[in-house]
This record gives C-alpha cells, sequence and structure tokens, in this order.
C-alpha cells in the first residue's frame, strides 16, 4: 500500500514492482522464476519479499508512479524486460504489456517497439545493463 509519508523514490519503486506483477500475470499465470525475479528486484532497493508479494498480490489496484527522465525509464523498461525473459518463453502478450509499458513510461511511440527490442536481443545476448542503455541512448534521445 502506498502510504501518505512514503518517499516519492519508494512508490515509483512500488509502481516498478507492481508494473513487473502485471506483466508476469499477462500470459495467465505467475512462473516461480518472474516471482523469484521481482522478489530480487524489490530486494535490491531494500524491499522484504513480503513485502513485494503484498504488492503484487492487489497489483490492479495501483497507479503507475512514472519516472522522472530517461534513466529511470530506461531502467524500468529494461527491468520489464527482463521479466518477460525470466521463464524463457516471449509471449506476445508480454511483449505487447513491454510496448505499451514503454509508451506509457513515457517514451514515444515512434520508438517504443524498436527500444523493446533492442533490450530483448541485448539481453538475450548477455550484454551488460549499461551497454545496452548505451546503445539504445540514440532512442532516448530521439
Amino acid at each position: 500500500m502506498f502510504g501518505f509519508f512514503e518517499s516519492e523514490e519508494t512508490k515509483r519503486l512500488k509502481s516498478h514492482i507492481a508494473n513487473l506483477g502485471a506483466l508476469a500475470k499477462v500470459d495467465g499465470h505467475l512462473d516461480p522464476s518472474e516471482m523469484k525475479f521481482i522478489i530480487a528486484i524489490g530486494a535490491k532497493h531494500g524491499l522484504k519479499p513480503d513485502e513485494v508479494r503484498d504488492l503484487l498480490s492487489d497489483v490492479k489496484l495501483k497507479a503507475p508512479q512514472l519516472p522522472s527522465n530517461d534513466s529511470e525509464r530506461f531502467d524500468q523498461i529494461y527491468d520489464l524486460v527482463e521479466m518477460m525473459l525470466a521463464d524463457g518463453i516471449v509471449d506476445e502478450s508480454e511483449m505487447d504489456f513491454c510496448i505499451n509499458m514503454a509508451a506509457r513510461l513515457g517514451f514515444k511511440k515512434t520508438i517504443v517497439g524498436v527500444l523493446v527490442r533492442k533490450i530483448t536481443m541485448g539481453v538475450k545476448d548477455g550484454l551488460s545493463r549499461d551497454n545496452i542503455k548505451r546503445e539504445a541512448q540514440e532512442l532516448l534521445n530521439y
């Protein structure tokens, strides 16, 4: 639950976790590898596993807290793409969700499909997040 006294950063993190949960559930089920990935993202930012599970239990009730800059936007869409790839199966509905979320995160509609596919290929090719971010920079400035 978003508390009245939570910082903007905490609200953004919880919104991001909820977005990851929505992506994980878009194919009709939450795979254990997807749950593990979301819990790891939460833990990396100081959330306990139970806090992450609570956020995911009412994922449809939360409005997203959008990032304020391209770097944060990229990091969120990157995590969404990694989430999509976590179970080893890229469902068309998951790809559509990532593209839709990229647009909702503030990326221009003309580049969201290319951006999501660029991140997908970079992750599959084993490139680091920073490498992919550098390569995608031309799209972010588009």
